[in-house]
Protein backbone atom coordinates (compact mmCIF):
# COMPACT_ATOMS: atom_id res chain seq x y z
CA UNK A 1 0.00 0.00 0.00
CA UNK A 2 1.15 3.56 -0.69
CA UNK A 3 2.82 5.28 2.30
CA UNK A 4 3.28 9.01 2.82
CA UNK A 5 5.15 10.99 5.44
CA UNK A 6 3.31 14.12 6.58
CA UNK A 7 4.02 16.76 9.26
CA UNK A 8 0.45 17.08 10.58
CA UNK A 9 -0.82 15.42 13.78
CA UNK A 10 -2.65 12.13 13.23
CA UNK A 11 -5.70 10.96 15.12
CA UNK A 12 -9.05 9.38 14.32
CA UNK A 13 -10.99 11.64 11.96
CA UNK A 14 -8.15 14.13 11.47
CA UNK A 15 -7.94 15.91 8.12
CA UNK A 16 -4.53 15.67 6.48
CA UNK A 17 -3.35 17.83 3.58
CA UNK A 18 -0.39 16.32 1.66
CA UNK A 19 1.96 18.60 -0.25
CA UNK A 20 1.19 19.46 -3.86
CA UNK A 21 3.85 17.03 -5.05
CA UNK A 22 2.42 14.25 -2.88
CA UNK A 23 -1.09 15.07 -4.11
CA UNK A 24 0.01 14.89 -7.75
CA UNK A 25 1.69 11.56 -7.03
CA UNK A 26 -1.54 10.17 -5.56
CA UNK A 27 -3.91 11.38 -8.26
CA UNK A 28 -1.79 11.62 -11.42
CA UNK A 29 0.80 8.86 -10.97
CA UNK A 30 -1.07 6.31 -8.86
CA UNK A 31 -4.50 7.36 -10.21
CA UNK A 32 -6.19 7.16 -6.81
CA UNK A 33 -9.77 8.35 -6.47
CA UNK A 34 -11.98 9.47 -3.60
CA UNK A 35 -12.31 6.75 -0.88
CA UNK A 36 -9.02 5.07 -1.87
CA UNK A 37 -6.86 3.91 1.06
CA UNK A 38 -3.23 4.68 1.83
CA UNK A 39 -0.92 4.68 4.86
CA UNK A 40 0.36 7.85 6.50
CA UNK A 41 2.90 8.48 9.26
CA UNK A 42 4.48 11.55 10.87
CA UNK A 43 7.20 10.16 13.13
CA UNK A 44 5.16 10.77 16.31
CA UNK A 45 1.69 9.24 16.13
CA UNK A 46 2.36 5.87 14.53
CA UNK A 47 1.04 4.74 11.16
CA UNK A 48 -2.55 5.44 10.11
CA UNK A 49 -4.84 4.16 7.41
CA UNK A 50 -6.27 7.16 5.63
CA UNK A 51 -8.76 7.59 2.82
CA UNK A 52 -8.88 10.26 0.15
CA UNK A 53 -11.80 12.44 1.25
CA UNK A 54 -11.60 15.16 -1.41
CA UNK A 55 -9.76 15.80 -4.66
CA UNK A 56 -9.31 19.53 -5.18
CA UNK A 57 -7.91 21.57 -8.06
CA UNK A 58 -4.71 21.97 -6.07
CA UNK A 59 -4.18 18.99 -3.82
CA UNK A 60 -6.18 16.41 -1.94
CA UNK A 61 -7.58 16.06 1.55
CA UNK A 62 -7.10 12.81 3.44
CA UNK A 63 -9.11 11.59 6.42
CA UNK A 64 -7.43 9.47 9.11
CA UNK A 65 -9.45 6.34 9.81
CA UNK A 66 -7.52 4.07 12.18
CA UNK A 67 -4.07 3.53 13.58
CA UNK A 68 -2.54 0.37 12.14
CA UNK A 69 0.82 0.53 13.97
CA UNK A 70 1.81 2.38 17.15
CA UNK A 71 4.85 4.64 17.04
CA UNK A 72 8.17 2.84 17.37
CA UNK A 73 11.78 3.80 16.79
CA UNK A 74 14.83 1.84 15.77
CA UNK A 75 18.14 1.86 17.66
CA UNK A 76 19.70 5.20 18.52
CA UNK A 77 22.30 5.19 15.75
CA UNK A 78 23.84 8.24 14.09
CA UNK A 79 25.91 8.14 10.93
CA UNK A 80 28.66 10.77 10.74
CA UNK A 81 30.14 10.92 7.27
CA UNK A 82 32.62 13.29 5.68
CA UNK A 83 31.15 15.22 2.78
CA UNK A 84 32.06 13.61 -0.55
CA UNK A 85 30.73 13.98 -4.09
CA UNK A 86 27.04 14.83 -4.36
CA UNK A 87 25.88 11.56 -5.88
CA UNK A 88 27.67 9.52 -3.22
CA UNK A 89 26.27 11.66 -0.40
CA UNK A 90 22.78 11.09 -1.78
CA UNK A 91 23.37 7.33 -1.85
CA UNK A 92 24.68 7.42 1.72
CA UNK A 93 21.60 9.29 2.99
CA UNK A 94 19.24 6.91 1.18
CA UNK A 95 20.95 3.81 2.54
CA UNK A 96 21.22 5.29 6.04
CA UNK A 97 17.45 5.67 6.05
CA UNK A 98 16.97 2.12 4.77
CA UNK A 99 19.40 0.69 7.34
CA UNK A 100 17.76 2.41 10.30
CA UNK A 101 19.97 5.40 11.20
CA UNK A 102 18.11 8.06 13.17
CA UNK A 103 20.38 10.88 12.08
CA UNK A 104 22.94 11.64 9.39
CA UNK A 105 25.59 14.19 10.36
CA UNK A 106 27.70 15.59 7.51
CA UNK A 107 31.21 16.44 8.62
CA UNK A 108 34.00 18.60 7.22
CA UNK A 109 37.40 17.05 7.80
CA UNK A 110 40.86 18.36 7.02
CA UNK A 111 40.84 16.47 3.71
CA UNK A 112 37.23 17.07 2.69
CA UNK A 113 36.91 17.98 -0.98
CA UNK A 114 33.34 17.85 -2.22
CA UNK A 115 30.46 19.43 -4.11
CA UNK A 116 27.98 21.88 -2.60
CA UNK A 117 25.33 20.16 -0.52
CA UNK A 118 21.61 20.74 -1.05
CA UNK A 119 20.04 19.86 2.28
CA UNK A 120 16.49 20.04 0.90
CA UNK A 121 17.37 17.39 -1.67
CA UNK A 122 18.87 15.13 1.02
CA UNK A 123 15.80 15.58 3.23
CA UNK A 124 13.56 14.52 0.34
CA UNK A 125 15.73 11.44 -0.30
CA UNK A 126 15.56 10.45 3.39
CA UNK A 127 11.78 10.92 3.42
CA UNK A 128 11.23 8.83 0.29
CA UNK A 129 13.47 6.06 1.62
CA UNK A 130 11.57 6.03 4.92
CA UNK A 131 8.25 5.77 3.07
CA UNK A 132 9.46 2.85 0.97
CA UNK A 133 11.24 1.04 3.80
CA UNK A 134 8.29 0.90 6.18
CA UNK A 135 9.94 2.71 9.09
CA UNK A 136 7.79 5.07 11.16
CA UNK A 137 10.19 8.02 11.32
CA UNK A 138 12.47 9.93 8.95
CA UNK A 139 16.16 10.38 9.79
CA UNK A 140 17.33 13.94 10.36
CA UNK A 141 20.05 15.22 8.01
CA UNK A 142 22.26 17.92 9.53
CA UNK A 143 24.06 20.78 7.87
CA UNK A 144 27.78 20.08 7.34
CA UNK A 145 29.84 20.77 10.45
CA UNK A 146 33.56 20.62 11.18
CA UNK A 147 34.56 17.25 12.61
CA UNK A 148 36.44 19.03 15.39
CA UNK A 149 33.24 20.87 16.39
CA UNK A 150 31.24 17.62 16.36
CA UNK A 151 33.75 16.05 18.73
CA UNK A 152 33.88 19.18 20.93
CA UNK A 153 30.10 18.97 21.48
CA UNK A 154 29.83 15.19 21.79
CA UNK A 155 26.77 13.83 23.60
CA UNK A 156 27.55 12.18 26.92
CA UNK A 157 26.97 8.44 26.85
CA UNK A 158 27.12 8.00 23.06
CA UNK A 159 29.75 5.57 21.79
CA UNK A 160 31.61 6.11 18.51
CA UNK A 161 32.54 3.39 16.05
CA UNK A 162 35.51 4.94 14.25
CA UNK A 163 36.05 3.23 10.89
CA UNK A 164 39.80 3.65 10.44
CA UNK A 165 41.28 2.65 7.09
CA UNK A 166 44.70 2.23 8.71
CA UNK A 167 43.43 -0.63 10.86
CA UNK A 168 41.49 -1.61 13.94
CA UNK A 169 39.65 -4.53 15.46
CA UNK A 170 37.22 -6.46 13.24
CA UNK A 171 33.77 -4.94 13.72
CA UNK A 172 31.98 -8.06 14.96
CA UNK A 173 34.71 -8.76 17.49
CA UNK A 174 34.86 -5.13 18.64
CA UNK A 175 31.11 -4.97 19.21
CA UNK A 176 30.70 -8.38 20.82
CA UNK A 177 28.80 -8.22 24.11
CA UNK A 178 28.56 -4.40 24.08
CA UNK A 179 26.03 -2.75 26.35
CA UNK A 180 22.97 -1.28 24.61
CA UNK A 181 22.82 2.46 24.21
CA UNK A 182 23.30 5.30 21.75
CA UNK A 183 26.01 4.91 19.12
CA UNK A 184 27.49 6.76 16.15
CA UNK A 185 29.47 5.52 13.16
CA UNK A 186 32.17 7.72 11.64
CA UNK A 187 33.18 7.44 7.97
CA UNK A 188 36.02 9.56 6.60
CA UNK A 189 36.64 11.44 3.33
CA UNK A 190 38.04 10.06 0.09
CA UNK A 191 41.55 11.09 1.14
CA UNK A 192 41.25 9.51 4.57
CA UNK A 193 41.62 11.14 7.97
CA UNK A 194 44.65 13.29 8.69
CA UNK A 195 47.18 11.99 11.24
CA UNK A 196 46.01 14.67 13.69
CA UNK A 197 42.36 13.67 13.34
CA UNK A 198 43.18 9.98 13.70
CA UNK A 199 45.28 10.61 16.80
CA UNK A 200 42.51 12.62 18.44
CA UNK A 201 39.82 10.08 17.58
CA UNK A 202 41.77 7.14 18.95
CA UNK A 203 42.48 9.03 22.19
CA UNK A 204 38.82 9.65 22.99
CA UNK A 205 37.38 7.50 25.77
CA UNK A 206 34.14 6.83 23.88
CA UNK A 207 35.79 5.65 20.64
CA UNK A 208 36.02 2.08 19.35
CA UNK A 209 38.37 1.93 16.35
CA UNK A 210 37.42 -0.76 13.83
CA UNK A 211 38.52 -2.11 10.48
CA UNK A 212 36.16 -2.72 7.57
CA UNK A 213 38.45 -5.32 6.06
CA UNK A 214 41.62 -5.50 3.98
CA UNK A 215 40.41 -3.32 1.09
CA UNK A 216 40.05 0.48 0.94
CA UNK A 217 36.36 1.26 0.44
CA UNK A 218 34.73 4.31 -1.07
CA UNK A 219 32.77 6.41 1.42
CA UNK A 220 29.35 5.18 0.30
CA UNK A 221 30.42 1.53 0.35
CA UNK A 222 32.09 1.99 3.74
CA UNK A 223 28.97 3.61 5.21
CA UNK A 224 26.72 0.79 4.00
CA UNK A 225 29.12 -1.90 5.20
CA UNK A 226 29.60 -0.27 8.61
CA UNK A 227 25.88 0.21 9.25
CA UNK A 228 25.16 -3.36 8.14
CA UNK A 229 27.77 -4.80 10.49
CA UNK A 230 26.64 -2.58 13.38
CA UNK A 231 23.00 -3.58 12.90
CA UNK A 232 23.97 -7.25 12.84
CA UNK A 233 26.07 -6.93 16.00
CA UNK A 234 24.20 -4.36 18.08
CA UNK A 235 21.07 -3.20 16.28
CA UNK A 236 17.51 -4.41 15.78
CA UNK A 237 17.95 -7.05 13.08
CA UNK A 238 17.15 -9.87 15.52
CA UNK A 239 13.79 -8.41 16.46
Amino acid sequence: MIRLHVPQPLSAGAAVAPTLDQSRYLTQVMRLKVSADLLVFNGKDGEWRCTIAEVLKKGVILRAQEQVRPQTFGPDLELIVAVVKKARVETIVEKAAELGARRVRLSLTQRTNADRIRLDRLDAIAEEAAEQTGRLDVPVVDDPMKLSDILDTWQDGRRLMFCDETGGAPVMAALKDIAPGPWAILIGPEGGFSPEERERLRALSFTTAVSLGPRILRADTAAIAAMTLWQAAAGDWER
